[in-house]
């Protein structure tokens, strides 16, 4: 799996990159089936949405993970930059597990309909 990460409007330190990749990079198991030959690709962005409100959701962050034939997408806002990584990550994880369920009855479906 390769994993593109992008920082907007706040400093991109070695500690965010290596927190992003972390969470990112334990996806990889929910995509083995898929990574074979390492085509997946994930594209994150972190993002700082505002610098004149402190309060609020302020952080932004959004993946977007390229599997055969899909896209698969997740964003979240929060207070904290960590707190949106790590929420981005379980959308993206209940994404992938989705994607997984439909691949697999569609196989089975194909399977069985070859069985006379």
């Amino acid at each position: 799996m390769k994993i593109d990460i992008k920082a907007t409007q706040f400093e991109f330190t070695p500690a965010v990159k290596a927190y992003v990749e972390d969470k990112i990079g334990g996806l990889q198991k929910f995509i083995d089936r898929w990574d074979l030959e390492g085509n997946v690709e994930v594209r994150v962005e972190v993002e700082r949405i505002t610098h004149h409100h402190h309060k609020g959701e302020v952080f932004r962050a959004e993946a977007n993970m390229r599997l055969p034939g899909k896209v698969l997408r997740a964003e979240d806002t929060d207070v904290d930059m960590y707190i949106s990584v790590d929420h981005m990550r379980e959308k993206l994880q209940g994404e992938i597990l989705k994607y997984k369920d439909i691949t697999l009855s569609r196989e089975k479906k194909e399977g069985s309909a070859g069985v006379s």
